[in-house]
């Protein structure tokens, strides 16, 4: 009866526990803040003083490369038409391991997601199961699994996209999964009781209701992974990456070829980016009138 005679808290009260909640907050943020910049600071300095020149000499230097690739590039300037048409062949490798390891990957980050999102898995034991692949899919680099790779089956863009669809099938299998948590169980459950499989379910049932988020966070993944298989060409996985590995290291003489290749990077990577970002919008939003 006591319990029932309690009267609730009054505003003023209310208001008091949310400001005594709110400087709470406040001074826990501060404290982690101050933890993280003294961890970043004696970070800083460990690395400095283990470093074999000191980072505050050379960080003047910083400059010093771009400046020498641009100098020479300007130089020979009129050789620049040239080596952007001897290196697109290198490009369109670059950009046909990312196509291929991002649909690769997309396809299996479907199978993985369906068959760990609770209410659609055909196994809900085995969820957990399924959960893990995808957690160490993404939890290895691309450029450890690339070397193992390249170690295996020799250097060439196959260990690249096979690295990167591995990746990409764990990250995009995430996304996924959150997306088909959103999907409305109505249309699985008719399908269901008229006597449809399990495929038959997912594909007429769920994909068309999470078809345009796939393909919005796939367009997205393919971007990174334009980046992901240049950054592998320096391993010996092929690709554009791997041309301008071998103009850097060369040095001086040949630095307008890496700045030939910077560029064409550079112009792909914006294209790419423009049309995957209008290709996003007109799926999760439809085409403006």
């Amino acid at each position: 009866m006591s319990d029932l005679n309690t009267s609730p808290p009054s505003l003023t009260e209310i208001r008091g526990d949310y400001i005594a909640l709110t400087q709470r907050k406040r001074v826990y943020g501060g404290i982690l803040l101050a933890i993280f910049v003294a961890l970043m600071a004696a970070g800083f300095r460990t690395a400095d003083a283990r470093n074999a020149g000191s980072f505050r000499d050379g960080f003047t230097n910083v400059f010093d490369y771009p400046a020498e690739v641009l100098g020479e590039a300007l130089e020979k300037s009129a050789q620049l038409p040239g080596h952007l048409v001897h290196f697109f062949p290198a490009l369109v490798e670059t950009l046909n391991i990312a196509a291929a390891s991002t649909m690769i990957g997309a396809i299996a980050g479907i199978i993985l997601s369906l068959l760990s999102t609770r209410g659609l898995a055909p196994w809900p034991a085995l969820i957990p199961v399924f959960r893990r692949i995808m957690d160490i899919s993404r939890a290895i680099p691309e450029i450890v699994i690339a070397l193992v790779l390249i170690f295996l089956l020799g250097g060439g863009p196959v260990p690249a996209m096979i690295a990167i669809a591995i990746h990409t099938a764990g990250a995009l299998g995430k996304l996924f999964s959150e997306v088909n948590e959103n999907a409305s169980l109505k249309p699985v459950d008719g399908l269901e009781s008229v006597g449809a499989s399990w495929a038959q379910r997912m594909y007429l049932g769920v994909i068309p209701q999470v078809g345009p988020n796939y393909v919005s966070y796939a367009l997205l993944r393919f971007e990174i992974n334009i980046r992901a298989s240049a950054i592998l060409g320096f391993v010996g996985a092929g690709g554009i990456g791997y041309e301008l590995r071998n103009s850097m290291s060369w040095g001086q003489g040949r630095y307008d070829e890496a700045a030939a290749i910077f560029l064409l990077l550079f112009i792909t990577i914006v294209v790419v980016d423009q049309l995957s970002g209008q290709l996003r919008d007109r799926m999760t939003h439809g085409a403006k009138a």
